[in-house]
């Protein structure tokens, strides 16, 4: 099925949304400005071993207000309803509810509905509350970079397919905020899937539209009503390269950056199955934590600006007092102090009260990566100027010492070892697990010299990875940036997919699986490579 979006339809729905596009062979016609009901299905999130987060969107006849009540049942027939909930919602919130239900038996999957005052009853979702005590095995999927314009969701229905897993992992873009057209081009956007409004999007209207959009795609929705989603915002939620005080895509005239910021985050919180806690840690029975983080909205200091070092008088020089001067300034940080505490004073709670693994997840990527001296050698003579002059920026950052993204943790390096070396003086097994790059990667982190745990490093559901502006064979590109980089062990710089991590109490086991692609719409993957950390070694095997 071709998934399109065609803008005037849309705008008939008003406040409706798009859950109609969801369905095979819909016709865009004026009609749907008389639909209403539930309109994009089901998801859960937010799981605990005894409740759960339910989340629905429900439009009524008017328009206006409405009381939904949720219904869990251990059967799809909910022939016995085992808990439940209420909320009233209507245009205030975009007609979203989220309802946490409790009373649930832990490690336990159940069946859930919403019924709304006419009758009316959503479709059926599927979610599994998290295990206590003793845990064998945990499995989960981890999802990032979810461009709808590059591709289908195969990655999404890859997972769908699977009946191991028990829990689901987005670690942002979950969205892209740019203009249709604009990222990836209109000559490279596949089967007309330009997401909704038309232009980049800058208000709540806006980001509500978009979310609703992208909610339409069947794959994403069977997701959520499968599977418990643990989500976290990256940056094109609210805008590249976000931090608290702008953004690369924020410019002049697209009006006051923090009305932008707080539109993202009211939209975020209403149409996704998380609660408004900005980080939250998850115990998988004593098997493991897991930790979501925010690190890019409320604490993160501007990302540092190589190009004005590059042109001045003296580049190196300016590169080299860089790396000895502000690069290492301990008042840059990714979380802000608040979420650094908590962040250490739980993965100390968490090894003193006896859990096995410490997992925390990231948006961006914590591992050390530098330009490999032979990167030039990878572009085609007619590469565009602009990734010519991205490498060579790269090279003379890497001559100097410096990594060549200061975006993720290689532009906050005093932060990251704050948290590294907290990691290892708690005695934490620590595994991190990240997202951004749209590229695989495995890192074995390190601080002082001495092992501090491991990376998993996700690559995109759809987003284009440097294979789109490289024509080296990606062996060759891969071997390079891993000699070029004592953290990294290995990586993939020319494959969609996600990540399935198995947690045991002696090990953690990461597959990346490799889809065979997101031009053609399509279920089928492989494993594209497994490592293993071993518990009490902090380095993969």
């Amino acid at each position: 099925m071709e998934f399109t979006i065609d803008r005037r339809s849309l705008v008939l729905t008003g406040a409706l949304g798009l859950g109609a596009y969801a369905i095979p062979g819909f016709a865009q016609t004026a009609a749907l400005a008389t639909a209403r009901g539930f309109t994009h299905s089901v998801a859960s999130g937010e799981p605990a071993s005894d409740s759960m987060l339910l989340w629905t969107r429900y439009v009524p006849a008017d328009g206006g207000a409405v009381e939904l009540k949720a219904e869990v049942s251990t059967t799809a027939d909910f022939a016995k309803v085992v808990s439940g909930g209420v909320q009233i919602t209507g245009p205030w919130r975009d007609h979203t509810a989220k309802i946490t239900v409790a009373g649930l038996k832990p490690g336990t999957a159940y069946h859930y509905r919403f019924v709304a005052p006419d009758g009316g009853i959503s479709p059926v979702g599927r979610t599994k509350t998290l295990p206590e005590g003793q845990v064998a095995r945990f499995r989960a999927a981890i999802f990032s970079c979810s461009n709808l314009a590059f591709g289908y969701f195969n990655a999404y229905a890859h997972a769908v397919a699977r009946d191991d897993l028990d829990l689901t992992i987005h670690l942002g873009d979950y969205f892209y905020e740019y203009k249709p057209g604009d990222y990836p081009s209109l000559k490279d956007t596949v089967g007309n899937r330009l997401p909704l409004p038309a232009s980049e999007i800058l208000h709540l209207a806006d980001y509500r539209l978009r979310y609703g959009s992208y909610r339409a795609d069947p794959d994403l929705q069977a997701l959520h009503a499968k599977h418990p989603m643990i989500v976290q915002w990256d940056d094109h939620e609210s805008a590249n390269d976000s931090w608290e005080g702008g953004a690369q895509n924020h410019q002049p005239g697209e009006g006051d950056w923090n009305d932008r910021r707080a539109a993202s985050i009211q939209a975020y919180r209403e149409w996704m199955p998380v609660s408004d806690e900005p980080w939250k840690a998850y115990d998988i029975g004593t098997l493991a934590t897991l930790f979501r983080t925010e690190t890019r909205l409320l604490g993160r200091t501007k990302q540092p600006d190589l190009e004005p070092l590059l042109k001045g008088a003296d580049p190196a020089r300016a590169l080299v007092d860089f790396r000895n001067g502000a690069w290492m300034d301990p008042g840059a940080t990714m979380m802000g102090t608040q979420q650094e505490y908590w962040l250490d004073h739980g993965v100390r709670q968490s090894v003193k009260t006896g859990q096995k693994w410490q997992v925390v997840g990231f948006g961006t990527i914590m591992g050390e990566t530098m330009t490999p001296p032979d990167a030039l050698d990878w572009l085609s003579p007619d590469a565009p100027s602009y990734v010519r002059g991205y490498i060579n920026e790269g090279l003379a950052a890497a001559k100097a010492g410096l990594p060549s993204n200061l975006d993720n943790w290689g532009g906050y390096p005093a932060a990251r070892a704050r948290f590294l070396k907290g990691a290892q003086g708690a005695g934490a097994n620590l595994v991190v697990i990240s997202g951004d790059s749209h590229n695989a990667w495995a890192f074995d982190l390190a601080q002082d010299g001495k092992p501090a745990g491991v990376e998993f490093a996700g690559h995109s559901v759809t987003s284009g990875g440097y294979e789109s502006a490289l024509t080296a064979d990606p062996k060759i590109v891969a071997a390079g940036l891993v000699r070029a980089n004592r953290e990294l062990k290995w990586c993939d710089t020319s494959r969609r997919g996600y990540m399935a991590m198995t947690l045991t109490p002696d090990r953690v086991s990461n597959d990346w699986v490799m889809v065979d692609s997101v031009k053609t719409k399509s279920a089928g993957g492989v494993v594209g490579h497994s490592t293993t950390v071993t518990r009490g070694r902090n380095v993969m095997a």
